[in-house]
């Protein structure tokens, strides 16, 4: 989707700080950061949001899971800790419609979010 802010990221269209990339997915520095590691997990696929993952998409579902636990551990925040978020909706904060995860670290991370 040429008009998708994170497709032409992807694409090399806008440039990124990457973190990770594989076949499947890319992951980059969000410009705006609320912790040290705030690290944005997208599949190169568009899919709009978790509610448009389709039964022929369960692969890729896991390889991003699979892909943050990666980017975790080279960020080293597999010992002491990260969370992972993932906005649906308006209501639930999502801004930009394309699948994405926020790999959140760096620094001690309170409850309730917000």
């Amino acid at each position: 989707m040429s008009e998708c802010i994170f497709c032409q990221i992807v694409d090399g269209k806008i440039p990124s700080q990457k973190v990770y990339e594989d076949e499947f997915l890319y992951a980059f520095r969000d410009i705006n950061p609320v912790a040290p590691e705030h690290v944005l997990v997208i599949p190169k696929k568009h899919i709009s949001s978790l509610m448009h993952l389709e039964e022929e998409d369960k692969v890729l579902a896991g390889k991003i899971l699979l892909g943050i636990k990666k980017i975790a551990k080279q960020l080293g925040l597999d010992e002491r800790g990260f969370r992972v978020v993932n906005n649906i909706g308006q209501e639930g904060g999502q801004t930009v419609f394309h699948i994405h995860f926020h790999l959140l670290g760096g620094r001690q991370l309170t409850w309730p979010p917000g």
